[in-house]
């Protein structure tokens, strides 16, 4: 696994302050998510390189802020010293511009876009920063499209991923993994039909990941799985973390990402790290997470989203397709060598803030 480019850990001279406005629930073990995992490493890694990072995390159900939580974020802006660092989280930032306008000129704003939100208030609130960083090239890309932003303004710092020990992998590749929130966005109801279209290949598929997101639609996939006749075959586990989640990798033959919309797509190259092979949506970032080998082969198969059909086929060929399957595998393993760690998107982040001082 490669690191960061040698100088890019380089913080500036002086005091290095950032105030980092957070959503309230980043620590929620109920509802883990690759963003706030994302934050989490960032800001470890600017404190490990030097800067004092100062956390205003605020309650109020971002990205739908009510008011008491547009006036706390305007509290805490208006508390902070004039030419202060501040890096906002996007959940927050890209759905108050009137709040970010009053104090623009007195502060220096970044804002970190994990998901665009496409519309007016985003295109407001990100003209008021000095830097926009975002987790992906294709985000950058969509930004670029849409708003009148110049391009020097927007940075990419892509995620990282943690060394992992390989999985070994079955004969017949039949342990099926998804690891996601059970929310309609993620496609789970779409895996499920697409599994139902599998002939009994021995294959097993465990949905790793949050329940509480939107209970009417873990009601419909588990209602999907009754009606197929499939609950001995599909597990809804929850969600996991640290040791949790790293057993359920090590158990797994196959990522699945059946997602209708993804920015990048962290599980991806959580998989990946550990020779994974990946069965995706082509969409957004997902293509762009999952990359290619040196010698320009794909470590797994991009599918249209929302297609059952075009699922179940993809993943017919991987559990009938021996020859597929090793040349997956060894696509995911060459793929392994090339993926980056942690410090490079906080290395990135850390060069975006000095420089908007």
């Amino acid at each position: 696994m490669r690191g960061t480019e040698p100088d890019a850990g380089r913080g500036p001279v002086g005091p290095r302050v950032v105030h980092v406005v957070l959503p309230g629930d980043i620590d929620d073990p109920g509802t883990p998510s690759g963003g706030n995992h994302y934050d989490r490493r960032v800001l470890s890694g600017l404190t490990a390189a030097g800067w004092t990072v100062r956390e205003h995390a605020l309650a109020g159900g971002w990205p739908h802020p009510d008011e008491p939580a547009r006036s706390a974020l305007d509290r805490v802006l208006a508390g902070l010293p004039v030419g202060g660092v501040v890096l906002l989280d996007g959940l927050v930032a890209s759905t108050v511009p009137a709040v970010l306008a009053a104090h623009a000129d007195r502060l220096r704003l970044v804002v970190l876009v994990h998901m665009p939100l496409h519309d007016d208030a985003e295109a407001r609130a990100l003209a008021t920063a000095a830097a926009v960083v975002t987790t992906s090239g294709w985000t950058r890309r969509e930004l670029l499209d849409r708003y009148a932003l110049p391009a020097d303004r927007v940075r990419v710092a892509r995620p990282g991923v943690d060394p992992a020990p390989p999985a070994t992998g079955s004969d017949t590749g039949s342990a099926l993994l998804c690891v996601a929130a059970l929310a309609p966005h993620k496609g789970q109801d779409v895996l499920v039909e697409a599994l139902a279209a599998l002939d009994d290949d021995g294959w097993s598929c465990t949905l790793v990941g949050s329940l509480t997101v939107d209970a009417g639609f873990v009601d419909r996939v588990r209602a999907l799985i009754r009606a197929h006749r499939l609950d001995a075959r599909i597990h809804l586990v929850g969600p996991r973390t640290a040791g949790g989640l790293a057993a359920a990798y090590a158990a797994a033959d196959l990522l699945v990402l059946p997602s209708h919309a993804e920015t990048y797509g962290m599980v991806v190259t959580e998989a990946l790290a550990r020779g994974l092979p990946v069965l995706a949506s082509s969409v957004g970032g997902v293509p762009e997470a999952l990359g290619e080998t040196a010698d320009g082969q794909r470590p797994g198969l991009l599918v249209p989203a929302g297609q059952p059909a075009a699922l179940a086929e993809a993943l017919r060929r991987w559990l009938d397709d021996d020859t597929l399957r090793t040349r997956l595998r060894q696509a995911a393993h060459r793929r392994r060598d090339t993926l980056t760690d942690w410090s490079h998107p906080s290395a990135v982040i850390a060069q975006v803030l000095e420089e908007a001082t």
